[in-house]
């Protein structure tokens, strides 16, 4: 991801909608009922290219219980959320 963790935590409310959720430390929790997600995250060395530096941040996503069709439903609406306008 291309962004920052304050960024990401800013982000994230919205991304995940009305599921219950919990962050301890770099891991967000999501109850999606019938299962769970699980999001890690770490910091990563910005990107440099010339004089910009992109901030970058290190995602996984751990889904258990949840079909095909319902990964594929959240993390469209959750990829809608993060995504940041460009030209």
């Amino acid at each position: 991801m291309g962004c920052t963790e304050a960024e990401w935590l800013r982000l994230l409310p919205a991304a995940i909608g009305e599921h219950a959720s919990r962050v301890v430390e770099n891991q967000l929790n999501v109850t999606l009922a019938p299962g769970k997600l699980t999001v890690c995250w770490t910091t990563l060395s910005p990107r440099v290219i010339g004089l910009v530096r992109l901030p970058r941040l290190q995602v996984t996503f751990c889904f258990d219980g949840l079909s095909s069709d319902e990964r594929h439903a959240f993390m469209r609406r959750f990829d809608l959320y993060m995504h940041r306008g460009g030209g």
